[in-house]
């Protein structure tokens, strides 16, 4: 595998822990977008694109994320309990509420990914620190909506 370019584009809010979304080419072939740089305890890390899990009304069979209490369709009261399931990570005791959507197989790869974006990070944090700075183009319309499930299941 070969890393072929990096798009970083950060975020506004410096007091956000998310610094950054970028993207990813291998051998210029195959692009991964919506990485995250997120700024934690120990120093920046990457996280891997990732969706929100959810689950279906049973009045109205509409989708619902696993935190919400009420249906976004029907407004149907829903279980509280209902995350407790197939959502939970038993090896962190944590409830999942996101599903990794693309990430690498072996850690060779974890490190050569975010070796690589978070060199990328540093230069597009210097770059912006200089007058006129522009951010790079990402090819992703501003006007779409992350949360938003776009799949037809």
């Amino acid at each position: 595998m070969n890393i072929t370019e990096v798009r970083v584009k950060l975020t506004e809010a410096k007091k956000n822990r998310l610094q950054a979304f970028c993207s990813i080419t291998i051998d210029n072939d195959f692009v991964v977008r919506d990485l995250k740089i997120i700024e934690g305890y120990k120093g920046a890390f990457v996280a891997m694109p990732s969706r929100k899990l959810a689950d279906k009304c049973p009045k109205c069979n509409s989708k619902n994320h696993l935190r919400s209490r009420f249906c976004n369709d029907c407004g149907n009261k829903l279980d509280d309990k209902r995350a407790l399931g197939e959502s939970r990570d038993e090896s962190k005791g944590k409830f999942k509420l996101y599903a990794d959507t693309a990430h690498p197989i072996n850690s060779k790869c974890r490190d050569e990914i975010e070796q690589k974006v978070l060199a990328a990070y540093k230069e597009e944090a210097e770059k912006a620190k200089e007058p006129g700075y522009k951010p790079p183009a990402m090819d992703i319309p501003d006007d779409i909506d992350y949360d938003e499930d776009n799949t037809n299941s």
